[in-house]
């Protein structure tokens, strides 16, 4: 199965239809009426419906195990046809729309089942996804000019020429890949002065986004938190709350970052930790969402507020 534990937890949806048709409008009206040999033909094929999404996993192997947190599956008939409707909710790191497919799937067959012994015209088709929501593709903000940013890479090792950056420069492949506007790295050591020097020159110039690599942890060296937040001008605890909840479902070491976030005028600042895995972790669980910081920045320059 693909990997899917970088993934944030989200609210996911999907709803899918399917299509029963039959060749002969007393079907239809038995179906109504509830004169089917077999049984109430809706009401097994709800119950049905339900165990296709639940075992959907079971079936189809590259399917992950979630939980299914609500299911409905409702019908919609006409003079020749039902139509199935199936909604699938859960809040997980992977869609449910396979879920969703397989349940309105299971519904059809067991209508098919059921009408078969008196109308041999039973016909399932038109089996489809309708719609489906959550993840980070629901979340990605349009912007009417292309997001800038500054990576700051904060270690003495590296502004000293005896190691070689790897979490800028993956910060750096991550943001363009987004689309975000970013020429490269900036080494400085870990010197406070140094550090809320760059950042504010980085500040006044305009740069919507900076981010920060290293100095968030506890060694003696380590004071990137106290160079930053004196310097910002309005903290946002909820990013780095959420970086940290992500991080410690991951590494229990995660609760000893000290990373800070917030804005200085319109510019959103984020400090990651130094380690490549550190820094990777914390932007699977930001990005693309705190991008909306930007499109909030951009709203309010453009209306003068």
């Amino acid at each position: 199965m693909i990997d899917i534990t970088h993934k944030p937890t989200t609210l996911r949806e999907a709803t899918a239809t399917a299509l029963v048709t039959v060749s002969d409008p007393a079907t239809i009206i038995a179906v109504r009426e509830k004169r089917v040999p077999k049984g109430d033909v809706l009401e097994s094929a709800r119950v049905a419906s339900l165990f296709g999404v639940k075992k959907t996993h079971e079936l189809i192997p590259d399917c992950h195990p979630l939980p299914i947190e609500h299911a409905t599956c409702t019908f919609t008939i006409g003079e020749l046809e039902v139509i199935v409707t199936m909604r699938v909710r859960t809040i997980y790191r992977t869609g449910v729309e396979v879920e969703a497919m397989h349940g309105a799937s299971v519904a059809a067959l067991t209508i098919y089942d059921m009408l078969k012994p008196i109308d041999k015209g039973v016909v399932i088709g038109g089996i489809r996804l309708l719609e489906k929501k959550g993840g980070k593709s629901d979340w990605k903000d349009r912007f009417d000019a292309p997001v800038k940013a500054g990576v700051l890479v904060i270690s003495d090792g590296v502004a000293g020429g005896k190691k070689v950056d790897k979490g800028g420069i993956e910060v750096v492949d991550r943001l363009k890949r987004m689309g975000v506007e970013c020429s490269g790295t900036t080494v400085v050591p870990d010197e406070p002065e140094m550090v809320a020097a760059q950042v504010k020159a980085w500040a006044h110039e305009g740069i919507d986004l900076i981010l920060t690599t290293g100095g968030t942890g506890l060694s003696p060296r380590d004071r990137t938190p106290e160079a930053i937040a004196p310097i910002l001008d309005r903290e946002v605890p909820g990013i780095m709350e959420a970086a940290r909840t992500y991080g410690q479902e991951r590494m229990p070491w995660a609760m000893m970052s000290r990373g800070v976030a917030g804005m200085i005028g319109r510019t959103l600042v984020i400090t990651l930790p130094g380690s490549t895995r550190g820094a990777q972790e914390t932007m699977d669980a930001l990005f693309p969402f705190v991008l909306h910081v930007v499109k909030v920045q951009e709203h309010a320059f453009r209306h003068g507020m």
